[in-house]
């Protein structure tokens, strides 16, 4: 059973000085940068043949769009020069820069075409706009075209939001409710909910997305979006629940207990469900454990461990 996990970060610290990273304890930085030791040691402790990395936190959203860029092609450059050094164990995927989205489609061609990169990683809005925005149709367009999947994975919250869901709260309730604790998945299943309500998949059916933390919070509510959003009645043609199964890749990051996991498979079909650990903000071990545990035949185990991804990421 091959085992791929697709939501793993990594830092390049040769552009720390060019971008504002998101503070992190250095314990974490130090996991972050590193590709070819203690990150390679724990694959192997677990079992884990490939893992897909991406960009973690603020990069080029937080440059102008000349210099971002100059920025993402840069730092897509020198982090498939360090996975070539183990070309078997790691992949990527893109980071683009969001804020010129013509230019954003462009090095994902680019990127597919130099690197053999498996699709781009998007980090929640992009100056307070949804992928269902009108100025994303080059992105959206070149990403189904190529056959490059989008992995919507949560921002920081924007300002106004911050201030009115998250403000006056004691210690570092803000933070955690806002980010991992609550306000990431609610944002990125609402960024699926647009692209799907307004239309925007149906405009792109062949566009693949993902997205972790098994489908942040969808499963449970997907009879009820069904209901409330009757597909042919508005601007979608499909309903939500056939859109989800027909577009939307999920993963495990970061949630390693069975109930949500069974929700998953119950949901959205043991072909869109995927293992990811979310590297290193959660262990492999702890990722190993709830592989381990499904209570599913072995060939369908090996899916979500992997075959799924394969089949997706073309790997």
């Amino acid at each position: 059973m091959r085992i791929i996990t697709l939501e793993e970060h990594v830092t390049l610290p040769e552009f720390a000085h060019e971008i504002q990273q998101w503070p992190l304890p250095p314990q974490a930085m130090e996991k972050l940068e590193d590709i070819n030791n203690a990150r390679l040691q724990s694959m192997d402790d677990n079992g884990i043949d490939i893992q897909v990395l991406s960009v973690v936190g603020r990069g080029a959203e937080s440059l102008p769009p000349r210099e971002a860029l100059q920025f993402v092609a840069r730092y897509n450059d020198l982090l498939a020069a360090k996975i070539a050094v183990h070309p078997t164990r790691f992949r990527a995927f893109a980071h683009l820069p969001m804020c010129a989205p013509e230019a954003a489609a462009n090095e994902l061609e680019r990127v597919k075409s130099a690197h053999h990169f498996c699709g781009a990683l998007i980090n929640g809005l992009t100056n307070g706009k949804f992928l269902d925005h009108p100025d994303f149709t080059p992105l959206l367009a070149k990403a189904e075209q190529l056959q490059m999947p989008l992995y919507l994975h949560p921002g920081l919250p924007p300002k106004a939001v911050a201030d009115a869901y998250y403000n006056d709260l004691p210690g570092s309730l803000s933070v955690m409710l806002a980010c991992g604790g609550w306000g990431w998945h609610a944002e990125t299943a609402l960024h699926i909910l647009r692209l799907i309500t307004t239309g925007t998949l149906d405009r792109y059916p062949r566009l693949k997305l993902i997205i972790g933390h098994m489908g942040e919070m969808i499963p449970m509510m997907m009879s009820r979006l069904d209901e409330k959003f009757e597909a042919g009645t508005g601007y979608h043609q499909r309903s939500v629940s056939q859109t989800l199964r027909d577009q939307v890749h999920i993963t495990t990051s970061g949630i390693f207990t069975l109930p949500p996991l069974m929700a998953a498979l119950g949901t959205f079909g043991i072909d869109n469900v995927m293992f990811s650990v979310d590297y290193p903000f959660s262990t492999n071990e702890v990722g190993k454990q709830l592989l381990e545990s499904i209570p599913l035949p072995p060939d369908q185990v090996a899916k979500i461990a992997g075959g799924n991804a394969e089949r997706l990421l073309g790997l």
